[in-house]
């Protein structure tokens, strides 16, 4: 059971990959496609991401759709520990040098990138 456990758990930290602008764009036109009413992105910055990777183990961030507090389609996003937990707690050493407990960082607040522009790189590509 060990070695099979071994052999099909998940490096989380290797999860995902570059791909070619061509393939990115014709990706982006094929979903713009087939759901042409749909937020086509969204803007999230470095801050928040660094904040996240930053928490004792965490190894990667998982992306939920959600609708926000006015009824908006966006993101709620959470660090992943190793085995692929979502981070809504985590151990850490206080300043007294007692284990703690601390919240894993559950972010939102994403912008829809519809109104700066910034959606239309893949139209180079076509």
């Amino acid at each position: 059971m060990m070695q099979t456990e071994l052999l099909t758990k998940r490096n989380i930290a290797t999860i995902g990959e570059e791909i070619t602008h061509e393939l990115g764009a014709q990706m982006i036109r094929d979903y713009v496609k087939a759901h042409p009413a749909d937020v086509k992105s969204y803007i999230i910055g470095k801050e928040i991401i660094n904040q996240i990777l930053a928490q004792p183990g965490c190894v990667g961030i998982q992306f939920y759709n959600a609708i926000n507090e006015s009824g908006q389609k966006t993101l709620v996003y959470v660090g992943l520990d190793a085995n692929g937990t979502p981070m809504v707690s985590y151990k850490s050493v206080n300043n007294q040098g007692f284990l703690a407990e601390e919240k894993g960082i559950v972010a939102d607040k994403v912008r829809p990138a519809d109104d700066g522009g910034f959606e239309t790189w893949w139209e180079f590509f076509e």
